[in-house]
């Protein structure tokens, strides 16, 4: 879950100013011989940015036996700085970053095994499902903190008005009537042209393997006994995307200009009534509350299901934030011990507020400021008990298989420039050797 990269005000003076430095960071001892760890943070959310340096604060009040440094980073290139700064031996100690990095940087020995260094409280606090989204070849390389749901942001006077049946989350709707209400919301010609939904696909692989989920696919599939990781794209892998296709080039229920822009880049269409309904992650939320029309009425949808899925079709693919420690950390335990701090259901809480996503602590998503109404957030935190292990996590070769052969084709297929067979051949024969070239 790489997090969109808009920044505004103080969180973006912060994010910039603090990106320089990261690799100039690295934890020593002060003057006075005290242990200092450098916590390298990504927040950017004003409110996000706040509580980490407050918590921060509070720890170094609390523990003047180590002391904690907070870092300023940014997700912009954070995976390429943090590679350059693990190979030059000036890397933070204790490092904010998601999932999905942790597979590349623990195989490649740069991350400490978290597996003998956790409390048992820590280890409780957080559901063995979420721990398994940073788990890989027996080894723990982060401690999952904070996660992410794909929801559906509605216009709700076009819904009310249309009749539709506005769904939640013990009696979400179907994919396919999600497909059938898209196409009897749009409207062409004849005055201003509406879509039922809009696909914002930048970053088209991810929401694909991701949502494949819901239909009971996978895409990247783990032999348990090899190791070896193999891409199929059998009827349940392909479900997901042959929809965004239907919707697109067949039912023209969503626009095909909405394919190369990113979740923020659609939202002033659907503010102007263009889209009836977007899909995206939970913490755009953020963003409509604050760029919305005075009186614009939104309201936040769990994502449809598949019909056919053995779970229901609730389940989609997560890669959660994380908090790890560097491998060449001094202080190794003192700094899981910051993390165990960082993680307690007070402070997950506190986290989730500012940056608008769901915690992983069990007792963090009960939290009754969590559980309100209030801008949808007790949809997502319903929601997030559903949420498993993305399909990309633990898969090394992913980025080159991600970045060379899966985006190209999808951005091909659901543009329409190919078919279903070509996008199977695509990502199947060609991805299947580059995952060859990673085995060990």
């Amino acid at each position: 879950m790489r997090r969109r990269t808009f920044l505004t005000g103080t969180a973006a003076t912060a994010a910039v100013a603090g990106s320089g430095s990261l690799l100039s960071a690295c934890g020593s001892s002060s003057g006075s011989g005290v242990p200092r760890l450098d916590f390298l943070s990504l927040a950017w959310q004003t409110e996000s940015v706040k509580a980490n340096k407050a918590l921060v604060a509070q720890w170094n009040k609390q523990h003047p036996e180590v002391q904690v440094r907070y870092v300023q980073g940014s997700w912009d290139d954070v995976h390429d700085q943090l590679l350059t700064s693990f190979e030059g031996g000036a890397a933070p100690d204790i490092i904010h970053d998601e999932g999905i990095d942790l597979t590349d940087f623990g195989s490649g020995g740069y991350l400490a095994d978290l597996t003998g260094l956790l409390p048992a409280g820590l280890k409780s606090r957080i559901p063995q499902s979420t721990w398994d989204t940073a788990r890989f070849n027996g080894a723990v390389y982060g401690v999952p903190f904070l996660q992410e749901p794909r929801v559906l942001i509605a216009n709700r006077t076009l819904l009310v008005k249309a009749g539709v049946r506005l769904p939640d989350v013990a009696h979400p709707w179907t994919w396919q009537e999600f497909e059938d209400i898209c196409r009897e919301l749009s409207h062409h010609g004849g005055g201003a042209e509406r879509y039922g939904t809009a696909w914002p696909m930048s970053s088209p692989v991810s929401v694909t393997l991701n949502l494949a989920l819901t239909n009971g696919g996978r895409v990247l599939y783990k032999d348990e006994g090899s190791g070896r990781t193999e891409v199929r794209f059998g009827s349940a892998d392909s479900a997901f995307a042959e929809l965004v296709r239907r919707q697109v080039k067949t039912d023209r229920s969503a626009p095909s200009s909405a394919l190369a822009l990113g979740g923020g880049d659609v939202l002033p269409g659907f503010f102007a009534g263009r889209y009836a309904m977007l899909p995206l992650d939970f913490s755009y939320r953020q963003q409509i509350e604050q760029q919305a029309p005075k009186h614009f009425d939104w309201v936040v949808l769990p994502l449809p299901v598949g019909s056919k899925a053995p779970d229901g079709g609730r389940s989609q693919g997560v890669s959660p934030q994380t908090l790890s420690v560097a491998k060449s950390c001094k202080h190794q335990q003192a700094a899981v011990e910051f993390i165990d701090f960082m993680t307690q259901t007070p402070h997950l809480v506190q986290l989730a507020q500012g940056d608008w996503m769901p915690p992983t602590g069990a007792a963090a998503l009960r939290d009754p400021s969590l559980t309100t109404t209030k801008l949808g957030w007790s949809t997502g935190m319903a929601m997030a008990k559903y949420l498993s292990a993305s399909p990309a996590l633990g898969m090394r070769g992913y980025p080159e298989w991600s970045d060379k052969i899966a985006t190209p084709a999808l951005q091909q297929y659901y543009s329409g420039a190919i078919s279903l067979d070509s996008l199977r051949g695509k990502l199947v024969r060609d991805g299947n050797r580059v995952f060859e070239r990673y085995r060990d």
